[in-house]
């Protein structure tokens, strides 16, 4: 999971991108902020597929001014993405502080045991 920033030191219009590994790509989504094990749902956007370079980016800036990221989570799913990338997601997440059930449907997310 990445914060990605307009810049750097800047806090305000702050979201997360949320890459899953899908073979060529990472599929990937915009989120409001991190799920919190059985906290409420969170809202998503799908993005555009990402490079896989970038889930081992620690911090870095952006090409055509969009911004900079850093990294705040990595981790590894257990599960099968659909084929569909608007059928609903069910994989657990285990990282250092992100595990449990992870559910995305349409626009929001969840985390539950």
């Amino acid at each position: 999971m990445l914060e990605h920033r307009v810049s750097r030191n800047q806090i305000d219009d702050m979201h997360f991108d949320f890459l899953l590994e899908d073979k060529i790509d990472c599929r990937t989504w915009r989120l409001e902020a991190i799920p919190k094990l059985e906290g409420p749902s969170i809202f998503v956007k799908d993005s555009s597929p990402h490079k896989l370079k970038w889930l081992d980016v620690e911090q870095s800036y952006i090409s055509g001014g969009r911004g900079w990221v850093k990294r705040v989570e990595g981790g590894i799913f257990l599960g099968d993405l659909p084929r569909d990338p608007q059928e609903r997601i069910l994989i657990e997440l285990r990282s250092q502080t992100i595990f449990g059930n992870f559910e995305l449907v349409k626009n929001t997310c969840r985390l539950y045991l």
